[in-house]
């Protein structure tokens, strides 16, 4: 028979194989039985089957034990029957009872199952994920359960958008300008996988304390296209943007336009922000009609629509992670440098990303994409 290390064995051959093995090994124990009552003591048949049948004989321990149990009595051929669960084979009717199991309780476990049925967990889940075709997934964190409302709203903010993408994509990504905002802790403690450390094998694990973000933070403001930061502003803690404060700072960010990007003026700026209250508000609204943007629509809790959220933000968050900066000031200069680094291939890529996810938002008919 071949190496299996190098030559592929069938689950035919192997059960021919095994076969063959098992009608030998009947064989040769008739073969004692013969010879036992002739007469003949173990040493004797083990040199008459070795002259015989060479390297294929019984070894002298398996016909010695072979004689014991003639000697006892026991003239079976047959292999006892072994103890333990039954074997039992993949049925239609087995695998309908798992799948009634699992539609009455979605939450059901694999132990339970292979319990109330009398099988292997094992051959539960074979069936579960082979036959079944089905995965156990845990339960991902959405911002709101919407109404049909608002995933319509959804739906149709990215269509508008795939509109405007579709139309002219180099046009799109040179016009659009987004913002949105974000808090930054003098201290934020690290990630459990930013603490991890490499040791050697057979030394405890390193112990992370819990520890909460500190009370000290500042509230930044951050607008950008896709060649970089456009503007960047800080409240500290204690203070809220308003519509006046917000309506400030979209006037500098058209003088900044002016001067740091005149072609996208010209053309027209698409402006993308949420929805928050000091963005919603009437002197807001007649602000950014004042100052010829045109407002791309963010409907409620559309967290994917945030380029900020899902690109900028991860980044920066984790770049500042684990530091104890003593003022607000040390913590903007922190952020603003890792925001310098970024080469512009950066900020192109997160406003491109900006068509895959609308597209995403309404193959899923306004559900959360993350």
């Amino acid at each position: 028979m071949p190496n299996c290390k190098y030559f592929p064995v069938t689950e035919a051959e192997r059960k021919e194989v095994r076969c063959h093995a098992r009608f030998q090994q009947h064989q040769d124990a008739s073969c004692h039985q013969v010879f036992y009552l002739q007469g003949k003591a173990p040493k004797e048949i083990h040199a008459i089957l070795r002259e015989t049948l060479g390297e294929h004989a019984s070894s002298y321990a398996i016909i010695k034990n072979w004689v014991a149990e003639i000697k006892s009595g026991d003239f079976s051929t047959c292999d006892a029957p072994h103890p333990g669960r039954p074997k039992t084979v993949t049925t239609p009717e087995i695998i309908d009872q798992i799948h009634e199991l699992i539609l009455e309780d979605h939450h059901i476990l694999a132990k339970s199952i292979a319990e109330q049925l009398g099988i292997s967990r094992e051959q539960v889940g074979s069936i579960v994920h082979e036959d079944l075709d089905m995965r156990k997934l845990s339960a991902k964190w959405v911002p709101k359960c919407l109404n049909a409302n608002q995933k319509h709203q959804w739906c149709q903010s990215s269509e508008q958008i795939l509109e405007f993408f579709w139309r002219d994509p180099n046009a799109f990504l040179l016009r659009l300008v987004t913002v949105d905002k974000t808090w930054l802790f003098r201290y934020d403690p690290e990630t459990k996988q930013q603490s991890a450390e490499w040791r050697h094998s057979g030394l405890p694990h390193p112990k992370k304390f819990q520890v909460q973000k500190s009370a000290g933070k500042v509230l930044a403001s951050i607008f950008w296209d896709q060649d970089g930061i456009l503007l960047i502003a800080y409240l500290p803690k204690g203070q809220t943007i308003n519509m006046e404060y917000y309506s400030s700072l979209l006037v500098q960010l058209k003088d900044i336009l002016k001067k740091k990007r005149c072609g996208k003026v010209t053309k027209g700026v698409l402006f993308l922000h949420d929805n928050a209250p000091s963005h919603r508000a009437l002197a807001t609204r007649k602000k950014l009609a004042y100052l010829g943007f045109h407002c791309l629509d963010h409907p409620s809790y559309s967290l994917d629509l945030a380029l900020l959220d899902y690109h900028l933000f991860p980044g920066l968050k984790k770049q500042l992670k684990g530091h104890h900066f003593l003022s607000d000031t040390e913590v903007i200069a922190a952020g603003e440098t890792w925001l310098d680094g970024q080469p512009s291939e950066f900020f192109l890529s997160g406003l491109q990303k900006l068509e895959q996810w609308a597209k995403k938002c309404i193959e899923l008919q306004g559900e959360c994409v993350e």
